[in-house]
C-alpha cells in the first residue's frame, strides 16, 4: 500500500486510518510467518550438519582399517614390527612398569690380611684347625644393583626374573703376593670369605629378602622368591603378557627397554641387530645402557601396539677395567671425612667404564628353556610356573 507524505483530505481520513491498521497488522503476519521460516531453516540445517557428521565419522571409521593397511602394511603380516608404533600405547606401557622393580644385592665380607712372613697358599687353607687369629681381620661390602621382573605371584609367593651377574659373588676372594719380578706368586696375601648376603626391592616388601631359586652363569639367568603376606600380594602386579620368539626379530624390529639404570625406573627404546646370530635367538640392541639396566624385559611388537611379547632380557654392554685406590677398612660401614686427610693402609679395586651404544640380551628361548629345565626344582619349592609358559606366541 502507498501513503502520501502529506496528509490527506479530512473526508478521506476514516479510510486512510482503517487502511493503515489493515496493513500493519499485514506486515506483522509476514514477519511471524518469516520468522517460523527462518527457526524451521535453522533447525534443519542444523540436523543437516549432525547427519552429514555421523555420515562422515563412519566413512572415516570404515576406512581407517583400509588406510593403515595401505600405509603400514607390515602391521598384519604376523611378524615383529620394525616401525615406530603409529597409535598411543602409554596405559599398557605404564601397567607393565609396575611390574619391574630395582633389585639391590649386598655381600658382605670379612678379610684376612697376613704378613710378609707368613707363606701361607690356598692348600694350606684346606687343612684342618687352620688358625687365622694372627692376621688383620677387616670387614668390607660388595654391592650391586640391577633391574627384576615380577613374573609369578600366587598371593602367597613371588618370583623374580633378573640376570646372574646381578646377585652372583664370589665365595672367597684371594689376593696374592708378587714376587721380586713383581709376577703373583702361590703365597697368599689377603682372602675374603662371604659371611651373608642380602637380596631385597625397597618398594615391594620391607619384611623379606629374596632368596636365589636357581641361577646359570652360562645364559646368565637368575629367578629368585620370597614369601610374602596375602594382603601385601594382592596389590603386587605381575608380568601378563605372552612369551614370544627372539628367533623371529629382524634387522631393526622395533623394541622397547624396561629398567633401572642409576637408580632411576626408565623406559626406552632400541633397534635389533645380528638377530639370531648364533641361532639360539640371540640379538644386539642400540638401546642406552647404564649400571642398574642388567635384567631389564626387552619388549617387540607384533602387528602393532598393545600387542607386546616378551622377546628377551637385557643383560651387558662392553666396559674397560682399571684400578683404584681405596682406604683399608678394619670398621665395618666404617665413614670417612673429605676433611681429614687419610693415612691408614690402601687397597687397590678393580673399576668397570661402561663403553655405551651395544647392548646384549638374553633370549626369551633361553629363559624358557632355564624354566623348563629346573621346573620341577622350582614346583617343589612351591612356585609352579605352567601358567606362565603356556603364555606363549600364537
Amino acid at each position: 500500500y502507498y501513503f502520501p507524505l502529506k496528509p490527506p483530505p479530512r473526508i478521506f481520513e476514516e479510510i486512510y486510518i482503517s487502511l493503515a491498521q489493515k496493513n500493519r497488522c499485514h506486515m506483522k503476519t509476514l514477519r511471524m510467518k518469516s520468522l517460523r521460516m527462518k527457526i524451521l531453516g535453522m533447525k534443519s540445517f542444523r540436523w543437516s550438519l549432525t547427519v552429514l557428521s555421523l555420515f562422515y565419522s563412519v566413512i572415516c571409521f570404515s576406512c581407517t582399517s583400509t588406510i593403515y593397511k595401505e600405509i603400514y602394511p607390515t602391521l598384519a603380516d604376523g611378524k615383529y614390527d620394525s616401525e615406530f608404533p603409529y597409535k598411543k600405547c602409554s596405559q599398557q606401557l605404564e601397567e607393565i612398569s609396575e611390574c619391574i622393580k630395582m633389585l639391590n644385592c649386598v655381600a658382605h665380607y670379612k678379610t684376612y690380611v697376613f704378613d710378609n712372613n707368613v707363606k701361607l697358599t690356598k692348600l694350606d687353607l684346606k687343612k684342618p684347625g687352620l688358625d687365622l687369629s694372627s692376621a688383620k681381620s677387616g670387614f668390607f661390602e660388595s654391592t650391586a644393583a640391577g633391574t627384576a621382573t615380577i613374573i609369578y605371584n600366587d598371593y602367597n609367593r613371588i618370583a623374580l626374573l633378573t640376570c646372574a651377574h646381578v646377585v652372583l659373588f664370589e665365595d672367597t676372594i684371594f689376593a696374592f703376593r708378587n714376587d721380586i719380578d713383581g709376577n703373583p706368586s702361590a703365597f697368599l696375601q689377603s682372602i675374603a670369605v662371604k659371611e651373608k648376603q642380602h637380596n631385597y626391592v625397597a618398594d615391594l616388601t620391607n619384611e623379606n629378602e629374596f632368596d636365589i631359586l636357581q641361577v646359570n652363569s652360562n645364559q646368565d639367568i637368575a629367578i629368585l622368591g620370597s614369601e610374602v603376606k596375602h594382603e601385601l600380594a594382592v596389590n603386587i602386579k605381575k608380568f601378563e603378557y605372552p612369551f614370544g620368539k627372539a628367533k623371529e626379530l629382524e634387522w631393526g624390529s622395533f623394541v622397547y627397554v624396561f629398567g633401572y639404570p642409576m637408580g632411576y625406573k626408565t623406559l626406552t627404546k632400541g633397534l635389533v641387530s645380528s638377530p639370531n646370530k648364533d641361532k639360539s635367538g640371540s640379538f644386539i640392541l642400540d638401546a642406552i645402557f647404564n649400571r642398574g639396566s642388567s635384567g631389564g624385559i626387552i619388549l617387540a611388537v607384533k602387528d602393532g601396539v598393545p600387542n607386546f611379547e616378551l622377546v628377551g632380557m637385557i643383560k651387558s654392554i662392553p666396559t674397560e677395567s682399571e684400578y683404584v685406590i681405596k682406604p683399608y677398612s678394619t670398621k665395618e660401614n666404617e665413614v670417612y671425612s673429605p676433611f681429614i686427610p687419610y693415612s691408614g693402609e690402601l687397597l687397590v679395586e678393580k673399576k668397570s667404564n661402561i663403553r655405551y651404544g651395544v647392548s646384549k640380551a638374553v633370549p626369551v628361548e633361553s629363559i624358557k628353556a632355564f624354566i623348563n629345565d629346573n621346573f620341577e626344582l622350582f614346583k617343589s619349592l612351591g612356585y609352579n610356573f605352567s601358567k606362565l609358559l603356556a603364555k606363549e606366541s600364537q
